[in-house]
This record gives structure tokens, C-alpha cells and sequence, in this order.
């Protein structure tokens, strides 16, 4: 608690109109949106290096933007951090009814249940009315393949689904067809939007294969780079630039970067 109130205190400091930070006194809401979900992928980029003493670090800075957004808006009267951490403690304690007040649950499912109520009742109680669809709640604002998961889990805990993995296989081959229909067309609207529906069914395909697809892709692009960077080295060896190699020799490369195991 002692440095938490530290952290308060410092934000308080830097955001002071007089003898803050004049950066700091600039921001607002909007401004810090951007460093805000930087600090979340970093988060998930230490965790997934393993590498703990920069998720420590990581941590800290995504504290900041909560102790930062909660000063600003402690500064509007609209809250304050203790206010934050009370309305995450009470939404912790409401939602885990099995540990905190005693309720069983006979299985995962039901609690499963009993969870999306809860977020149902939370949602109704912020507006003011029953959502008119079981798909609010899930944030535009989210990375695409995200925000593309949650929407298809929320639509199949109502029933809208298919039965297994095998299903959406044939899917996916259905909207490549319409994709290369669409590019023979020279339509690229229609390009565009084919090409939509065939990511979607794919993150169809990775939630049926218990594979999360934002993190299928972030581990391909690390491996692409892992190999691209090997052929880079590969070309340097021999004096030439990327730009002078045929794609032949860049495909040599590769397939020796995958031997390797890079």
C-alpha cells in the first residue's frame, strides 16, 4: 500500500498545473489511448519471452496508465484510483459466488453460466436497460482477430455454432473459392470483403482447434522474422544485397532457415 499511494502521489505531482510535467499535464483520456495498449502487448510480450524481471518493469508501466487515467479523471471529479480498485474488487467478489459467498456449482458450464448472467446484469445496470444483444459488451476497440473470438464464443454459447472442427474446414475452402471469384472480378470492394470473411472463418477454425488465433499469429510473426533475419545473415555472407538476390536464392535461403529450425 505504501508504494501504491507513492505512485498516487507522483501522478499527482506530474499532472500539477504549476510545477508538473508539461507533458503529463497535456495528455488527456484520447492521447494516452495508444500508449495504454502498447504497455498491454508488452506485458504480453515479456510473458511470452518468459522473461520476468521485464515483466516486473512491464507491469509498472501498465500501472501507470491506470494511476495516470485515475488521476485525470480524479482531477474531473468523475473518480479516483481507490475507486478503480474497489469496483474491480466488488466485480471479482460478485462474479466467484463459489468462493466468496459459498454458492456450488455442480459443473464448469454452470458457473460458465452464472458468469455471463452476472456480466449481462452488470451491462443492464451501466445502461439502464436490457442489452438488446447478447454481443454487447464485446469491444470494438479490440484487435481484429480478438474482438473476431470473442464474438464468435459469445454467439456459440447461444447455440450458434458448429459441431466440430471438421465443419468449418469446409468453410474455409468455401470462402477461398469466393475470394478467388472476387479477385477474377477485378472487384476490390468485394475483394476486400471476401477477404474478411475468410480471416473470420479462419478464427472460427483456431477457437474449434482450441488454438488462440491472436497468439497463432503473433507466434508466426516472430518465426517469419526469426527466418527472414536468417536471410538477411545468409545474404550478407555473400556480399550481395536482398534487393540483388533472385527469388530463388532468397527461397534457398528460407528452406535452409527452416532445416535449421529457426
Amino acid at each position: 500500500m505504501q508504494q501504491t499511494r507513492r505512485l498516487i502521489g507522483i501522478m499527482a505531482r506530474l499532472r500539477d498545473p504549476d510545477t508538473g510535467c508539461p507533458w503529463d499535464r497535456q495528455q488527456d483520456f484520447a492521447s494516452l489511448i495508444p500508449y495504454t495498449l502498447e504497455e498491454a502487448y508488452e506485458v504480453a510480450d515479456a510473458i511470452e519471452r518468459g522473461d520476468f524481471a521485464d515483466l516486473r518493469d512491464e507491469l509498472g508501466d501498465l500501472l501507470l496508465q491506470v494511476a495516470f487515467h485515475s488521476r485525470m479523471a480524479e482531477e474531473q471529479g468523475l473518480f479516483d484510483f481507490e475507486a478503480v480498485a474497489a469496483a474491480i474488487a466488488d466485480k471479482l467478489e460478485r462474479r466467484h459466488p463459489h468462493v466468496f459467498a459459498g454458492l456450488d456449482f455442480d459443473s464448469d458450464a454452470e458457473r460458465l453460466r452464472y458468469w455471463e448472467a452476472s456480466k449481462l446484469e452488470e451491462q443492464s445496470e451501466k445502461t439502464g436497460r436490457t442489452p438488446g444483444s447478447v454481443l454487447e459488451g464485446v469491444a470494438a476497440a479490440l484487435p481484429a482477430l480478438m474482438e473476431a473470438q470473442k464474438l464468435q464464443k459469445r454467439a456459440a454459447r447461444h447455440g450458434f455454432d458448429w459441431n466440430a472442427p471438421e465443419a468449418v474446414f469446409g468453410k474455409v475452402r468455401e470462402e477461398l473459392d469466393e475470394l478467388e471469384e472476387a479477385v477474377a472480378s477485378g472487384d476490390t470492394a468485394h475483394v476486400r470483403e471476401e477477404m474478411g470473411d475468410l480471416l473470420f472463418v479462419l478464427v472460427n477454425l483456431a477457437r474449434h482447434l482450441d488454438v488462440d488465433a491472436e497468439t497463432a499469429l503473433r507466434d508466426g510473426n516472430r518465426k517469419f522474422r526469426r527466418r527472414f533475419q536468417f536471410i538477411e545473415e545468409c545474404v550478407n555472407r555473400t556480399g550481395k544485397r536482398l534487393a540483388d538476390c533472385t527469388l530463388a536464392e532468397l527461397d534457398a535461403f528460407w528452406d535452409e532457415a527452416k532445416r535449421a529450425g529457426h
